[in-house]
């Protein structure tokens, strides 16, 4: 099987074999999913990149060197392009991308599209947990759609993990990210999750400057050796 929108050799879901303990996943909101900052989306999501930047950071330095990501836009492939920056300079970290179907790339366009071709093309693992070639989400199953395919991604990155970095708000509670972090927390998975609302707070208390934004971000306690 090759990605369709990069041509990159697709695996399925039982060629991953890393070292569970050494294993993270990401998760959190789409970019429509995400409350603004003012109605300012640059500064909201350039504040919300720094967070992930640094929780990466921060399981970087508590010991993990596998980083799995769903390819969704918004968090997942945020995080995807950040670990990959930090790939080239670091030869212990691998990146894992796992599309939930092979026609994932049809609900994406623009630039998000060419960070997901990017981010397939940089993955040491490109997995898919649905290998049918013809599938697609719906949430009104027939022979050629599922409403699980989410799910079933969801569920397979943090089966393959031991830790979960998470961008999440209370008020999303029937989201996909919630979904996640419910069964993370149901496998005793380590849970570490920031808000919009701490974003929000970082941002209103750094005078909305991206530098102190930053700053104030870098600042940040190790939540993994906590």
């Amino acid at each position: 099987m090759k990605s369709l929108i990069s041509g990159v050799e697709v695996l399925p879901a039982s060629a991953l074999d890393t070292d569970i303990e050494k294993t993270i996943c990401i998760t959190g909101h789409r970019k429509n999913r995400i409350a603004l900052y003012k109605n300012n989306p640059v500064l909201t999501y350039s504040a919300v990149k720094l967070m992930i930047y640094r929780y990466i950071d921060m399981a970087i330095d508590a010991g993990y060197q596998y980083f799995i990501n769903g390819l969704a836009n918004g968090t997942d492939l945020w995080s995807a392009e950040y670990v990959i920056m930090k790939k080239h300079r670091n030869e212990n970290i691998r990146i894992i991308s796992v599309m939930p179907f092979l026609r994932h790339a049809e609900f994406l366009s623009g630039n998000d599209r060419v960070l997901l071709e990017n981010v397939e093309k940089n993955s040491d693992y490109l997995i898919t947990v649905n290998s049918n070639p013809d599938i697609i989400y719906s949430k009104y199953k027939s022979a050629d759609s599922s409403a699980i395919l989410y799910r079933d991604r969801n569920y397979y990155m943090v089966d393959k993990s031991s830790a979960v970095i998470a961008f999440a708000d209370n008020d999303q509670k029937f989201s996909g990210t919630f979904q996640t972090i419910n069964y993370a927390y149901r496998n005793n998975k380590k849970i570490c999750s920031f808000s919009t609302e701490k974003i929000h707070n970082i941002i209103k208390k750094s005078d909305s400057d991206i530098r102190t934004i930053g700053y104030e971000i870098a600042l940040l306690e190790n939540v993994f050796c906590t």
